[in-house]
């Protein structure tokens, strides 16, 4: 059976943007541009798509109305629809969990000036544990789990403050891991009992990730909690950890390195924090055949996304990497916002428009189809900032304030929502081969297939000024029987709002800068 969609540029032409358009297939416009979808050509298995709770959570999850902790639960979480079909959230499947290193506690003296930045930790001063701490993170914890997340990871910007070398949770600007040596163990211990305490809650770590973008000094500047980490340094720690996991008798995997930018895993001029696939997957590596070890590389598409050329190149050494380790690994993004600043877009500045979405969504298409993530994920969930970090916004106010949703959240919705974990992804051939580079300033697509949910899932992204209109048609799919097509956009009028469905033998036109989620029902 076939499935039809294709594309071609219009002539400028007045669209009602609140409807997708179909396309009499029997008119005079020139031959349309085919996208075909290979149901043997299987890539690779997807995790989820999620988002921290850094920083902002920690107020308004204890201190905010219900009423507003629900809204934003909803946006971020929720699977369920409105009795029109419209999905109310983005259904993120993953949820990142800061383990807190205790500077809210230093106060002014934690040397952290921004008091959303400082962190609660459950271990006390007295070296007791007060499982009260954190309560606003474990509220959306909670809230995440009611909705379905079922992947947490517990993450961790800086050992506890009593572990580390100057009583900080921030390094001194030597490159050195802020970690007393000889209390590695105890380090292992704390991440064990923390784990240990949320799986008796029910809410388990899939993964801990105990260190975060160790390729940067974390100096007072900085502002954050945050600690550098040789690579055998990250090794010392990975393995105390497994030694308490398997002692503490738990599932959880660990994730490492969470590396700053990519490029960090093949290449990289910081001695001792580079090369990071071959170090910890590679024949030398003293950490690849721990039994807690996740294998996968975890690392961060922050300055690597401009130009569109080097991106693209980026993630291709990225697939490389991965593919030439010691053994079988796979590969996430587990951290980006916008950090850049370059001719199409600058990080300063809350922006609730299409213009971050897109972007963002070019980010995340790349990541997919080029270096193969399996699982893709957002800094902040929740921004109280003026900056292009956050999915929802919120004033920044410790006890109420008003809450918006942002085109980024929706567009990261056209993924998250209908891409569940388990999807395989498939392989696009476009009949008119252009390259990446090229697509991405005109249409970029990729599909997912997940049979045990039955559903075909493809998302198109029209990053230029002009309507697009695809076609798609799919090879090797005498097994399965396809549905029409139920479509999803979010564009400068639309928040992820269901369009009229699109018939096997009908087109439709992707409007100008938006995204588009196609999604049908399968049988095999």
């Amino acid at each position: 059976m076939n499935i039809k969609f294709t594309y071609l540029i219009l002539l400028p032409v007045v669209l009602f943007a609140c409807q997708s358009i179909k396309v009499d297939e029997a008119n005079n416009d020139p031959e349309p541009l085919e996208l075909t979808i290979n149901f043997e050509d299987k890539k690779q298995e997807i995790e989820g798509f999620g988002a921290s709770d850094a920083w902002s959570v920690q107020f308004v999850g204890k201190n905010w109305p219900v009423d507003k902790r629900e809204q934003i639960a909803d946006y971020l979480f929720s699977t369920a629809t409105d009795t029109e079909g419209n999905p109310e959230g983005i259904g993120l499947s993953m949820w990142r969990f800061n383990i807190g290193a205790g500077s809210a506690r230093q106060g002014e003296e934690s040397g952290i000036d921004d008091p959303w930045r400082r962190a609660e930790s459950f271990l006390t001063a007295d070296s007791t544990y007060d499982w009260s701490k954190q309560q606003g993170q474990q509220w959306f914890m909670n809230a995440a789990s009611d909705r379905g997340v079922e992947k947490f990871i517990g993450f961790v910007n800086s050992p506890p403050v009593l572990l580390t070398q100057n009583g900080k949770a921030f390094g001194d600007g030597s490159g050195q891991a802020n970690i007393i040596p000889e209390y590695s163990d105890e380090f292992a211990d704390y991440l064990s009992k923390i784990a240990r305490y949320f799986n008796d809650q029910g809410t388990p770590f899939t993964y801990i990730s105990p260190v975060n973008e160790p390729q940067w000094d974390w100096s007072q500047d900085n502002g954050q909690e945050g600690s550098p980490y040789q690579n055998e340094q990250i090794s010392g720690v990975v393995k105390a950890l497994d030694q308490k996991i398997q002692e503490y008798g738990l599932d959880s995997k660990i994730e490492i390195p969470e590396t700053a930018q990519i490029d960090f895993l093949y290449d990289g001029d910081l001695s001792g924090r580079s090369h990071q696939a071959e170090y910890f997957f590679g024949p030398e590596s003293e950490v690849k055949d721990l039994p807690t070890v996740a294998r996968k590389m975890a690392a961060h598409s922050y300055f690597t996304t401009w130009p569109v050329s080097e991106m693209i190149d980026q993630r291709r050494q990225v697939r490389e990497s991965i593919q030439n380790t010691d053994i079988p690994i796979t590969y996430t993004m587990s951290e980006y916002c916008i950090l850049a600043d370059n001719e199409e877009i600058q990080g300063n500045g809350r922006d609730l428009g299409m213009d971050p979405a897109l972007y963002v969504a070019r980010v995340l298409h790349f990541d997919m189809t080029i270096a193969n993530a399996t699982s893709w994920q957002w800094w902040l969930a929740i921004s109280p900032y003026d900056y292009k970090d956050g999915l929802v916004y919120i004033d920044k106010n410790t006890q109420n304030g008003t809450v918006s949703d942002s085109k980024l959240l929706w567009g990261l919705g056209n993924y998250s929502r209908f891409i569940r974990p388990g999807a395989v992804r498939l392989g696009i051939f476009r009949s008119d081969n252009a390259s990446p580079e090229e697509a991405a300033q005109q249409l970029m697509a990729s599909a997912y297939v997940h049979e045990e949910q039955g559903t075909l899932t493809v998302v198109v992204v029209n990053y230029g000024h002009a309507d697009q209109r695809v076609s798609v048609s799919g090879t090797n799919v005498e097994d399965y029987n396809l549905s029409d097509f139920e479509s999803y956009l979010t564009s400068g009028k639309m928040d992820l709002r269901k369009q009229e469905p699109v018939a096997q033998d009908e087109s439709v036109i992707i409007p100008a800068r938006s995204i588009m989620t196609l999604q049908a029902n399968i049988e095999n």
